[in-house]
């Protein structure tokens, strides 16, 4: 292993240092490093408060302990067992809901290219719904036919927006009228059920963490074990992107290659997330934007993305699980009401920018 630092001169308190592990090399930002820590501090914060509240109240101190292993059994098998798991799911859900949207929003140069404004999660959703209502699961469960529907949507997007190679301004378009045609798709499902299977896809479709067992959390968390690192090593390839498709190609990148790349690693984190809690409203939208903002860097950095979404679920399921006593709200409609400014004011900004993608 190699530290450099990236520049000479006396002035190093900010200054960037670059790690090699051959053949993988990465430049760490003194910012973005502290930003980092922060956020994951806000994260076990976050998770420690979520699995503290409910019938049985638990004070964070014990609920620390038991999540290391230690404290009385009666503490251990509420934290562990009851409340963990479903804390763990919104954990890892934010996790996948906003690197997936770094990645987008990086690919496509667009603030507002998220999985959930290019048709995604919707692709995902109407799958799930499918196999609620009529059936169709063939023993694959949702996991399995939420990646199935997301992969589907992404490749009519890519295939409808391919001209000679895509452009993110192409994929974001296409992207809304697939997203347009699923919901009606879904829309009909719906209407074509009956009561009690609508109710369950409904219950669903608006992003829910009720219920949620190691089930549920641990093919995502098996899927993050590969797609993490792949999100974050794409992360490098898609710097020079940012400089335009010319340039890239100039500086010898596969563009259309890292974009197709960038396209499969964002639609395995988001339909692993939509399998697991749905598909949650404005995540994959706010968490990157943030971050960016956080970071003060060009495009909103994949990790730091990754964990503003994760605080976000799980602060976002808190609130949805307090703020109407004795009533559980689905951490969808939290996130929805929080990420509807966010995306007002991310159109004003566009608009304002003139920035078309």
């Amino acid at each position: 292993m190699t530290v450099t630092t990236t520049s000479p001169g006396s002035k190093t308190a900010a200054r960037p240092f670059r790690l090699a592990f051959p053949p993988v090399s990465g430049t760490l930002r003194p910012r973005q490093l502290a930003v980092c820590a922060g956020l994951v501090v806000a994260v076990f914060v976050a998770l420690c408060w979520n699995v503290s509240i409910g019938e049985y109240g638990i004070p964070l101190a014990d609920v620390a302990r038991a999540l290391t292993g230690s404290g009385d059994p009666g503490t251990l098998l509420v934290v562990q067992e009851l409340r963990l798991p479903r804390a763990m799911t919104g954990l890892l859900a934010g996790i996948a809901f906003g690197m997936s949207g770094a990645l987008f929003q990086t690919m496509t140069r667009n603030p507002l290219a998220s999985p959930d404004m290019i048709g995604l999660t919707q692709g995902a959703g109407t799958a799930v719904v499918a196999g609620i209502v009529l059936g169709w699961d063939f023993g694959l469960g949702t996991q399995a036919l939420g990646l199935f529907g997301a992969l589907a949507s992404a490749l009519l997007v890519y295939g409808l927006a391919w001209r000679r190679g895509t452009t993110g301004y192409r994929i974001i378009l296409v992207g809304i009228g697939v997203s347009w045609v699923c919901l009606s798709v879904t829309d009909f499902l719906l209407a074509r059920g009956g009561r009690f299977q609508a109710q369950a896809a409904l219950g669903w479709l608006v992003g829910n963490l009720n219920g949620r067992d190691w089930q549920q959390a641990a093919p995502l968390a098996y899927a993050l074990v590969v797609l993490v690192p792949a999100a974050l090593l794409i992360g490098r390839l898609m710097r020079t992107l940012q400089l335009g498709d010319d340039v890239a190609k100039g500086l010898g990148t596969r563009v259309q290659a890292v974009r197709l790349t960038v396209l499969l690693t964002g639609v395995g984190l988001v339909a692993f997330a939509t399998a697991a809690a749905g598909p949650v409203a404005f995540v994959a939208l706010a968490a990157p934007q943030i971050a960016q903002r956080l970071c003060r860097t060009a495009w909103p950095p994949p990790l730091a993305g990754g964990l503003t979404g994760a605080a976000i679920v799980l602060a976002s399921d808190v609130l949805a699980r307090e703020l109407i006593p004795g009533t559980e709200l689905p951490v969808g409609i939290v996130t929805g009401v929080l990420g509807a400014p966010v995306l007002l004011w991310l159109l004003i900004r566009v608009n304002r920018a003139g920035s078309g993608g």
